[in-house]
């Protein structure tokens, strides 16, 4: 977690630095004391801001300033230049700021700013309390952000997950990889929610939500009443009714405690087939290569990823995995799952005691369903992410949204997209009546190769690639009628940033 962040180096800008040789959207790395920090010119102005994000602590010195923000190049966080605080997803702690003066040539840092020390939304005397019905990432953002905005009404987040909000991309990567311990996972320490005040219910499931009496049914105790209400109760794995999928050493991923029964059966396995060449499939064999488990990965594709990112891409992940020790059966379904194999519909057995199927997830809507809210694939909301129920809001897995640059209603299940579809209902909540446009990003990892992927591209009639597939160093663009609908990265990390950026500019967001 800590790899991009590097000790304070450079010229310390608090004894005073020329600037007349920094270029407009010039950045130079110093230090204010000991901490790292940039310097960063717009125009005749200058910005004084920590050099790491908090999300990752990703360098920001190789990110991208755009206007008076600048951006994470490794998960696309942005901060204010002028506070210093977060304002998109992922990164919800600000960076360090410092307010600068003008001595005749040189350029000085002075106080730090505090964040806090802003305007606020002005909270509708009307908005009594707000619960989240969900406890993941999108749940704890649209708390987070209440609280930002200043809102300081009751807030309860109705979790049926027994641990609090935690990080689920690092469930399939490091975490089970072994290389990260399990205090990295947290989203926020356990006294984050007593100081800010947020009632976290874990381990409760929400039995109904009466969208007219405004009432959120708990399977156990009292009823809650509501003002608003998100609904982000994600997404569940696919569970295909293969023979033998009920065995002991079957496992599903979608939670810390999936992830964590894995981790317990992979250290007493040996070999471990691997149903699906998704992303979860994939992440989930390469961690458990490096954990020296013998794996093999059956699917019906041809390639693997093709759907989402070409034969190309498909073929480089499939390379990377050969080279780690990955056996591929594709073209593959599996008929039954014995104690010790994996029987597959061609005849040929693959030995396992250990089986994780990743084939996919489905949005957890029932509840949305039963309480007749617009369905279609997902819960249908406006483009403020408001469903047909007012004050009823969904963000993340089973949001279906309309897409201003494809013209379409999407669902995305990504990390990011939820954590930013969260902030936007939180503030809409407040009567911000703030479109929802931020383009979809996900990255995954394969060992040490990450692939960055901006937009979303349904289908595509054209890729060009620029750069070189086989170094791991390229821009790879999916085109739908001359129309740039997604760019996929690898080793590129600038590229993908300026993407977001382009995409953001043509829809306005």
């Amino acid at each position: 977690m800590g790899e991009g962040a590097t000790a304070a180096e450079g010229p310390d800008f608090s004894l005073g630095v020329t600037v007349a040789d920094l270029a407009d959207g010039g950045v130079l790395a110093g230090r204010v004391g000991a901490e790292s920090a940039l310097l960063i010119r717009r125009g005749d102005e200058f910005f004084l801001v920590g050099a790491v994000c908090t999300h990752y602590q990703g360098p920001l010195a190789d990110g991208l300033v755009v206007a008076d923000t600048i951006r994470c190049p490794w998960h696309h966080a942005c901060f204010s230049l002028r506070d210093g605080r977060a304002l998109r997803a992922p990164a919800l702690d600000p960076i360090p700021c410092w307010r600068t003066q003008k001595r005749g040539d040189l350029l000085f840092a002075t106080e730090k700013i505090d964040p806090d020390d802003r305007a606020r939304a002005q909270v509708p005397p009307t908005l009594g309390r707000v619960v989240i019905v969900g406890g993941g990432a999108a749940g704890l953002v649209a708390a987070h952000e209440l609280r930002e905005e200043g809102y300081s009404g009751s807030l309860i987040i109705v979790s049926a997950d027994d641990a609090a909000p935690y990080d689920r991309p690092n469930l399939s990567k490091d975490y089970l990889a072994g290389s990260a311990p399990e205090d990295w996972l947290p989203l926020r320490p356990r006294d984050y929610y007593e100081h800010r005040r947020i009632e976290l219910l874990l381990g409760t499931r929400v039995r109904a939500i009466d969208p007219r009496a405004r009432l959120v049914s708990l399977a156990q105790g009292e009823p809650l009443r509501y003002d608003a209400l998100l609904l982000a109760t994600g997404a569940e794995p696919v569970r295909p009714p293969i023979p033998g999928a009920e065995l002991p050493h079957v496992h599903y991923l979608r939670s810390l405690a999936d992830s964590r029964a894995i981790i317990a059966a992979a250290a007493r396995a040996s070999r471990v087939a691997v149903i699906g060449a998704s992303f979860i499939g994939l992440e989930a064999a390469a961690a458990l290569r490096e954990r020296g488990l013998d794996v093999h990965v059956v699917a019906p594709d041809a390639t693997p990823m093709q759907k989402t990112l070409g034969e190309d891409i498909g073929r480089l992940v499939r390379a990377e995995h050969e080279a780690h020790g990955v056996v591929f059966h594709l073209g593959e379904s599996v008929a039954s799952i014995g104690e010790d194999h994996v029987a597959l519909a061609s005849g040929t057995e693959i030995g396992a005691d250990l089986v994780v199927v990743g084939v996919g997830v489905r949005p957890v809507a029932t509840l949305a369903e039963e309480a007749g809210l617009a369905m279609d694939g997902g819960v249908l909301v406006d483009e403020y992410l408001e469903t047909s129920a007012a004050g009823v809001f969904a963000a993340g897995d089973i949001a279906r949204w309309p897409d201003r640059r494809s013209g379409e209603r999407i669902r995305i299940e990504h990390f990011v997209t939820a954590e930013r579809q969260a902030q936007t209902a939180a503030r809409n909540m407040l009567g911000a009546k703030e479109r929802f446009e931020a383009p979809p990003f996900f990255w995954s990892r394969h060992y040490d190769m990450t692939i960055s992927y901006v937009g979303h591209a349904r289908a595509w009639d054209r890729i060009e690639i620029a750069g070189s597939l086989e170094r791991k160093d390229c821009v790879v663009t999916y085109f739908c009628r001359d129309r740039r609908m997604a760019v996929a990265t690898i080793g590129r990390d600038l590229d993908n940033l300026r993407a977001e950026v382009e995409f953001e500019e043509s829809t306005g967001g």
